[in-house]
């Protein structure tokens, strides 16, 4: 979080915001403070998620849009947390700090725990694909008003030179540019371009009795649904082979996507064009993590994640991508078992 907005947040500001829900913060547990300010509090003694969002990261109305579509979803029979209504009766509720606000909503604490690496194999893939498919699916045709969520070209990291050297980095600026320039040419259809979620790695789901719940829906946007096929693959290979060759990563890239395929096809058709489009949107989270952490962190003041920022950034110069795998053969072999049914 950027330093000015963690002077604004204190613990009457917390204290306030559970209240608000009927809930009680006197032994909240911090959960993280990234983006959002996200606690376990507890109502009725049962464990619930309190989230506070600064009026710098999001509006008002971009909450409730976010809100909105995970109850959306939750009703459809998929498995994301429900957001309860405050005492007021208002998803969320809006604490005037100084010349700002946080915004405030509460959440059912989803099932289960983070999947450790040996639970890292396909099976796990073909649910992470299922749970996706079964989102995107029932999100075609999903319309609302009075609520808005931002187009991808609306992120205020479209643009990276608000946050990376313009000098230094200007091969990567004009990359970045040029790469947004050729995703803004791709066809938009209600099969192709919606409300996704934008970020469901392994941080963001938890695994129950062999069911995966999805958490963390802050970055949902207007985006290509490929995208979120992109992401399972980006962040499996980067968490566990990120320094490895990139015949290393490929290999489990490979694994990844293909089982991951296997489950989201069971579901939902996806054709082999957009399959193939995948390297576009992978080279796209390499922009997008090389800008979020620019923005939200203290580069000469963290080794590790500098360490990571520098990784992302040799592979940018070097066109390298995060993983290089045969899309058509993946694709084939993802479809064969929906072949046979």
């Amino acid at each position: 979080m950027e330093q000015w907005v963690e002077n604004l947040f204190t613990k009457e500001v917390l204290e306030d915001a559970a209240t608000r829900y009927g809930a009680d913060a006197t032994d909240a547990k911090k959960l993280g403070d990234f983006e959002n300010y996200v606690y376990e509090v507890k109502r009725d003694g049962k464990p619930f998620i309190l989230r506070l969002t600064h009026s710098s990261h999001r509006s008002k109305s971009e909450v409730e849009g976010e809100l909105t579509w995970i109850n959306f979803l939750n009703g459809h029979g998929i498995n994301v947390s429900l957001v309860h209504k405050s005492v007021n009766g208002d998803l969320v509720e809006e604490l005037s700090v100084g010349d700002s606000y946080f915004y405030v909503c509460l959440f059912d604490k989803a099932p289960g725990t983070s999947v450790k690496d040996p639970q890292f194999g396909p099976e796990l893939f073909e649910k992470w694909g299922a749970i996706t498919a079964k989102m995107h699916l029932v999100t075609e045709d999903y319309e609302v008003s009075g609520t808005e969520r931002l187009s991808w070209e609306q992120d205020d990291l479209i643009e990276l030179d608000k946050y990376i050297d313009p000098v230094k980095d200007q091969a990567i600026v004009e990359g970045n540019r040029n790469l947004v320039a050729e995703i803004q040419q791709l066809p938009q259809t209600k099969e192709t371009f919606g409300l996704i979620h934008s970020d469901i790695h392994p941080g963001n789901f938890f695994y129950h009795d062999g069911d995966i719940h999805v958490f963390d829906f802050d970055d949902a946007m207007y985006f290509y649904f490929v995208s979120d096929i992109a992401i399972p693959v980006y962040y499996t290979t980067w968490w566990k082979y990120g320094e490895e060759s990139l015949e290393t990563r490929s290999a489990f890239g490979t694994e990844v996507l293909t089982h991951f395929l296997k489950g989201y096809m069971n579901v939902r058709a996806i054709p082999l064009e957009w399959i193939e489009r995948l390297p576009l949107f992978l080279k796209m989270r390499d922009y997008t993590l090389y800008g979020v952490f620019h923005k939200k962190v203290d580069l000469a003041n963290n080794e590790r994640v500098n360490e990571l920022v520098v990784g992302i950034r040799n592979r940018l110069i070097k066109d390298e991508p995060i993983v290089d795998l045969d899309y058509r053969a993946i694709w084939e072999q993802s479809l064969r078992p929906q072949l046979n049914k």
